[in-house]
Protein backbone atom coordinates (compact mmCIF):
# COMPACT_ATOMS: atom_id res chain seq x y z
CA UNK A 1 0.00 0.00 0.00
CA UNK A 2 2.62 1.85 1.20
CA UNK A 3 4.46 2.13 -2.93
CA UNK A 4 1.23 2.77 -4.15
CA UNK A 5 0.52 5.84 -2.08
CA UNK A 6 4.10 6.71 -3.08
CA UNK A 7 3.57 6.54 -6.61
CA UNK A 8 0.60 8.73 -6.68
CA UNK A 9 1.14 12.58 -7.82
CA UNK A 10 0.42 15.44 -5.65
CA UNK A 11 -2.81 16.20 -7.49
CA UNK A 12 -3.97 12.53 -7.11
CA UNK A 13 -2.56 11.95 -3.40
CA UNK A 14 -5.00 15.14 -2.95
CA UNK A 15 -7.82 14.07 -4.90
CA UNK A 16 -7.70 10.78 -2.90
CA UNK A 17 -7.75 12.30 0.26
CA UNK A 18 -11.17 14.51 -0.50
CA UNK A 19 -12.87 12.02 -2.32
CA UNK A 20 -11.65 8.17 -0.77
CA UNK A 21 -13.93 5.94 0.81
CA UNK A 22 -12.10 4.09 3.79
CA UNK A 23 -15.60 1.83 4.28
CA UNK A 24 -14.45 0.09 0.76
CA UNK A 25 -10.95 -0.45 2.15
CA UNK A 26 -9.84 -3.60 4.17
CA UNK A 27 -8.44 -2.98 7.94
CA UNK A 28 -6.65 -5.33 10.41
CA UNK A 29 -7.34 -6.06 13.36
CA UNK A 30 -5.29 -2.96 14.83
CA UNK A 31 -6.46 -0.32 12.47
CA UNK A 32 -9.81 -1.29 14.11
CA UNK A 33 -9.17 -0.73 17.58
CA UNK A 34 -6.89 2.08 17.07
CA UNK A 35 -10.65 3.92 15.37
CA UNK A 36 -12.33 2.33 18.51
CA UNK A 37 -10.02 3.76 20.45
CA UNK A 38 -9.71 7.44 18.75
CA UNK A 39 -13.29 7.56 18.71
CA UNK A 40 -13.63 7.17 22.33
CA UNK A 41 -11.56 9.55 23.38
CA UNK A 42 -12.91 12.29 20.89
CA UNK A 43 -16.36 11.25 22.89
CA UNK A 44 -14.75 11.56 25.87
CA UNK A 45 -13.89 15.24 24.86
CA UNK A 46 -17.35 16.25 24.02
CA UNK A 47 -18.59 14.90 27.20
CA UNK A 48 -15.99 16.98 29.18
CA UNK A 49 -16.45 19.92 26.85
CA UNK A 50 -20.86 19.37 27.46
CA UNK A 51 -20.47 18.89 31.21
CA UNK A 52 -18.42 21.71 31.88
CA UNK A 53 -20.16 24.37 29.86
CA UNK A 54 -22.60 26.87 31.05
CA UNK A 55 -25.21 25.78 28.59
CA UNK A 56 -25.11 28.79 27.33
CA UNK A 57 -23.48 30.00 23.69
CA UNK A 58 -23.23 27.31 20.97
CA UNK A 59 -23.54 23.49 21.82
CA UNK A 60 -20.33 21.58 19.77
CA UNK A 61 -21.96 19.07 17.80
CA UNK A 62 -21.29 15.41 18.75
CA UNK A 63 -18.03 13.96 17.23
CA UNK A 64 -18.82 11.79 13.70
CA UNK A 65 -17.26 7.87 14.15
CA UNK A 66 -14.22 7.13 11.50
CA UNK A 67 -15.18 5.23 8.87
CA UNK A 68 -14.81 2.01 8.88
CA UNK A 69 -14.49 -0.79 6.20
CA UNK A 70 -18.16 -2.38 5.27
CA UNK A 71 -20.03 0.38 7.22
CA UNK A 72 -21.50 2.92 4.47
CA UNK A 73 -21.46 7.08 5.40
CA UNK A 74 -24.09 8.30 7.94
CA UNK A 75 -26.80 9.46 5.35
CA UNK A 76 -27.33 13.45 6.22
CA UNK A 77 -31.12 14.61 7.18
CA UNK A 78 -32.60 17.29 4.09
CA UNK A 79 -33.37 20.57 5.74
CA UNK A 80 -37.39 20.94 6.18
CA UNK A 81 -38.90 23.56 4.16
CA UNK A 82 -40.60 26.90 5.06
CA UNK A 83 -44.06 25.64 3.82
CA UNK A 84 -43.56 22.32 5.59
CA UNK A 85 -42.13 23.93 9.05
CA UNK A 86 -45.39 26.30 9.08
CA UNK A 87 -47.88 22.92 8.21
CA UNK A 88 -46.02 21.63 11.46
CA UNK A 89 -46.03 24.38 13.42
CA UNK A 90 -49.72 24.60 12.94
CA UNK A 91 -50.49 20.85 13.47
CA UNK A 92 -48.53 20.90 17.02
CA UNK A 93 -50.80 24.32 18.12
CA UNK A 94 -54.04 22.74 16.90
CA UNK A 95 -54.41 23.74 13.53
CA UNK A 96 -55.52 20.41 12.12
CA UNK A 97 -59.28 20.77 11.75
Amino acid sequence: MTALRNGLTAEEYDRQSRTGKPEEGRWSMSEQLLAGISDGIRELQYILVIANSDGKGRKPRRPEPIRRPGVAPKAQREQMSEVAAERLFQLINGGAA
